[in-house]
C-alpha cells in the first residue's frame, strides 16, 4: 500500500494536545498513509485506545535476542543471526525457550509529533509468551520514535507452552501518544475522588495507583491462582475455549499464612486485591513497583483500554490479573503485597467503543481469569 506525500501531512494535531490517540484517530492515521497495513484491518483490530499488530508470513529462528542500534536494520540482523526460516502461512509450531524474529504486516511513518508504545495483547501474557516489538534503529524494546518511518518486528519466545501462530495472528498492540500524557500527583488525586479508581479507601496514589496481590482465596473459592504445567501440548493461539485447564495449570490453594512461595522458573497467574477501573476518557498501564525488586517479574501485558471494569462499560471494577515468573531463586509473595502500580493518561478524545462495548472485550468485569484458550 502506497501513500502520497500529501496523504501522510493530512493528518494532524493541535500543538497543545496531549493524549493516547484514541480508536478513532488511529483509523485516521490509517487513512493518511501513518500506518501502512499490508493488507486491510480486519475486525475489532483497532482496539479503544491501541492496534493490535498481526504477524507475517514467515518466522526466522535466530540465535538470541538482539537490539539493532542506531546504526542498523533489523533485517540487516536477522541476515547475521538466523538459524533457519519457517513459513507462517499454514500455520507453525514456535517451540518454548527459542527466539524467533517475525516481520509484521503493519509498518508505521509517523510524524514528529507522534510516539509509539507497544505491549503485548492480555491472552499473550497470560500464555507466557514473551513477545516484544522491534524497529530499525532502535535501542530499546517496544518503544518507536517519533517520526520513524518503517517495519515493525515480533521478538517471540514462548516459555512455556508451545504455541502454534500463523499469519494474521495478533500477539502485541501498540498505543500512539501525543505530547505529555501521564497524569501529574494532582490530577490523579483528583480522578480518584471523583471515580474511585481502586476500592479501597486507603488507596495509595504515589507514582500511580498500587496494585497488591490476592492471596487470601476469599473471592476465587479458597484458590489463589494457576501453576503453569510443564512438558504439555500445542496451544493455537487463535483458538478460543479450545484446552481443558487441568491439562495446562495446576490450580493453587490459599495457604493459612496467606503466602505463596515462587519457584524459580516456574509460571504463575494470580490476581490484584484490588478491584480497579479505568474511566472512559482515560487509559491505563500496569508498572513493576519496584524495578530494584529483581527476583520476580510481574505482568508481561500492560495496557488497560479506556472502560476497563468501568461500570458504564459493563463492569464493576475488575482484578488486574498478574502474570508472574520467578528468577534465580526462590520468592515468597505475601497477601497485600505491593507488585505493581497503574500509571494513568488522558486520552486525546473518548474512543467511540469502550472496552466491554460491542468489541469481544474478554477479561471486563473479571476476577482470577486464564486466558481465553481455556475451559473449566
Amino acid at each position: 500500500m502506497i501513500r502520497s506525500r500529501d496523504q501522510v501531512l493530512s493528518f494532524s494535531l493541535a500543538p497543545d494536545a496531549h493524549g493516547i490517540l484514541p480508536d478513532r484517530m488511529i483509523a485516521q492515521m490509517a487513512d493518511a498513509g501513518l500506518i501502512l497495513p499490508a493488507y486491510d484491518f480486519v475486525e475489532s483490530q483497532i482496539q479503544p485506545a491501541s492496534l493490535d499488530l498481526r504477524l507475517g508470513d514467515i518466522a526466522y529462528r535466530v540465535r538470541a535476542s538482539f537490539l539493532p542500534g542506531p546504526d542498523a536494520t533489523v533485517a540487516e540482523r536477522i541476515d547475521e543471526l538466523k538459524l533457519h526460516e519457517i513459513a507462517l502461512a499454514d500455520g507453525a509450531v514456535l517451540e518454548t525457550n527459542c527466539v524467533y524474529i517475525v516481520p509484521l504486516l503493519e509498518s508505521l511513518a509517523l510524524p514528529k509529533d507522534i510516539v509509539a508504545a507497544a505491549n503485548p495483547k492480555s491472552s499473550t501474557g497470560r500464555l507466557d509468551v514473551f513477545t516484544r516489538v522491534i524497529a530499525d534503529g532502535t535501542r530499546r524494546f517496544d518503544m518507536i520514535g517519533a517520526g520513524y518511518h518503517g517495519p515493525l518486528y515480533a521478538e517471540i519466545s514462548p516459555k512455556t507452552f508451545p504455541v502454534l501462530l500463523r499469519e494474521g495472528s495478533r500477539l502485541s498492540q501498540v498505543r500512539f501518544r501525543h505530547g505529555e500524557a501521564a497524569l501529574s500527583s494532582d490530577e490523579l488525586d483528583a480522578l480518584h475522588r471523583a471515580e474511585r479508581l481502586v476500592d479501597r479507601d486507603d488507596a495509595d496514589l504515589v507514582g500511580g495507583v498500587a496494585v497488591s496481590v490476592d492471596l487470601s482465596g476469599e473471592s476465587a473459592g479458597g484458590f489463589v491462582g494457576y501453576r503453569a504445567k510443564r512438558h504439555t501440548g500445542v496451544v493455537d493461539i487463535d483458538r478460543r475455549a479450545g484446552y481443558p485447564v487441568e491439562e495446562f495449570w495446576e490450580p493453587i490453594k490459599a495457604r493459612p499464612d496467606r503466602s505463596l512461595i515462587l519457584d524459580p522458573g516456574e509460571f504463575y497467574i494470580l490476581a490484584s486485591k484490588e478491584a480497579v477501573q479505568v474511566p472512559p476518557d482515560y487509559a491505563a498501564e500496569m508498572v513493576p513497583f519496584d524495578p530494584l525488586v529483581g527476583e520476580f517479574r510481574v505482568h508481561y501485558a500492560g495496557f488497560f483500554d479506556p472502560g476497563f471494569g468501568y461500570a458504564g462499560a459493563g463492569g464493576l471494577g475488575a482484578r488486574a490479573v498478574l502474570e508472574v515468573r520467578s528468577r534465580e531463586v526462590p520468592f515468597i509473595l505475601e497477601h497485600s503485597q505491593i507488585v505493581g502500580r497503574l500509571v494513568y493518561e488522558k486520552m486525546l478524545a473518548r474512543p467511540d467503543a469502550l472496552y466491554g462495548q460491542r468489541i469481544g472485550s474478554n477479561y471486563q468485569a473479571q476476577g482470577l481469569k486464564l486466558s481465553k484458550h481455556f475451559r473449566l
